[in-house]
């Protein structure tokens, strides 16, 4: 049994990128990751840019000025300013080359054609450079970049339709159980509606992973041998809960040894999830997760996120991780570390009731886990705690 950081940095050595490039249109690239550089074919913005409403000038010593015209965002006329001559403008229109400095509306006296200045102005005031942004062939955004709203907004902005980026792996869902039924059917005693799959699939696609096929393996040694053998040949990752534990009718720990997958680790030393498997075959990255839902959920953000992220092109990237105050005490059984299912909200954190690894009612509306070393037993109101924001 391992640590969890043990285990992490595990996730970490074993996890690489796929570098296939596909090439997609902009919009359809959210979440995605770039593959290469991006370089901006214009300058941007690509002419003086008026960074308010307000009035043009050509400087002069005196504080008034004659208005003589007006410039609207996607006029393309230049009027020609000689000095003590201003322009009406609004944000976003070109700036007359011959005007010098912008004066917010709010800072003058309108009379009629005339207008007076309060303030001394500098040259350029108010004005965006050309390029000021980012100049024609400099870096826009750098390989590795994931691509967000505003990134896509971003490149949008500098006429960029396609990109290339990093192709995400396709990934697989095993569940695995003869308790486990679909929603929608009656439920017989002895069985338990199946939730493992939704659950994950919704994280996945959340997260921005489309490519997911899902699957129900029966407690049989021959179905489970042979399923998990074509989904490790198929996909990228497989994601199996449940079955990994010891009992009788547990196969997917025979099964992968069988299949001759290498056990990177079994078991780390955390509550819940303690029976957590971490292993691959060839390219192919397989974890199979504790059955109970909890657990399963809170390894996949902890140890299965992080080797996507890995996968994608995104480095070894986190979810983000802060110190908080508890609102809330907890006492600790055990020396194996703890994630707490909890609420953050602005620099404090509430630990949430019903802590079981089979219950997904709290998990429901948490948006945060606790993490509890394994030396610490007791947690007092405003106690600084260590805090993983969770992605959503």
């Amino acid at each position: 049994m391992i640590s969890i950081n043990e285990a992490i940095n595990a996730v970490i050595a074993n996890s690489h990128e796929i570098s296939k490039e596909v090439n997609l249109p902009l919009l359809e690239s959210g979440n995605s990751t770039l593959f290469k550089d991006v370089y901006s074919t214009i300058n941007m913005p690509p002419f003086r840019q008026s960074a308010m409403d307000g009035y043009a000038l050509h400087l002069h010593d005196d504080g008034s000025y004659n208005l003589i015209d007006e410039v609207k965002a996607g006029d393309s006329h230049q009027p020609e300013l000689k000095p003590g001559e201003a322009v009406r403008i609004f944000t976003g229109a070109a700036v007359p080359d011959s005007a010098n400095a912008i004066i917010m509306q709010e800072k003058v006296v309108v009379n009629e054609n005339i207008i007076t200045v309060e303030s001394k102005l500098s040259e350029e005031f108010n004005i965006r450079a050309i390029g000021e942004q980012v100049k024609e062939g400099e870096l826009a955004l750098k390989k590795g970049t994931k691509i967000t709203p505003a990134a896509i907004g971003y490149l949008s902005s500098l006429g960029i339709t396609e990109v290339s980026v990093y192709k995400k792996p396709t990934i697989a869902i095993i569940t695995t159980g003869n308790e486990l039924v679909e929603a929608g059917e009656p439920l017989k005693y002895g069985k338990i509606y199946e939730s493992n799959s939704k659950m994950l699939h919704n994280a996945l696609v959340n997260l921005g992973y489309n490519e997911i096929s899902v699957l129900k393996i029966e407690d049989n040694y021959d179905e489970t041998y042979s399923q998990l053998k074509r989904c490790i040949e198929e996909n990228d990752l497989v994601i199996i809960t449940g079955g990994i534990s010891v009992g009788d009718y547990d196969f997917v720990g025979k099964a992968l040894r069988a299949l001759k997958v290498k056990e990177i680790f079994y078991k780390v030393k955390q509550k819940p999830g303690k029976p957590l498997f971490f292993g691959k075959k060839e390219e192919t990255l397989v974890f199979a997760l504790p059955g109970n839902p909890a657990a399963a959920l809170s390894c996949f953000y902890v140890y299965v996120c992080l080797a996507l992220n890995k996968l994608s092109g995104l480095g070894a990237e986190q979810f983000p991780k802060l110190k908080a105050k508890s609102n809330t005490k907890f006492v600790k059984n055990g020396d194996r570390p703890q994630f707490l299912k909890a609420i953050y909200n602005n620099g404090s954190v509430s630990l949430l009731e019903g802590q079981s690894s089979a219950m997904l009612q709290t998990f429901a509306i948490a948006n945060a886990l606790v993490q509890i070393p394994g030396d610490l037993y007791q947690i007092e109101i405003n106690d600084e705690v260590d805090v993983i924001l969770l992605p959503f």
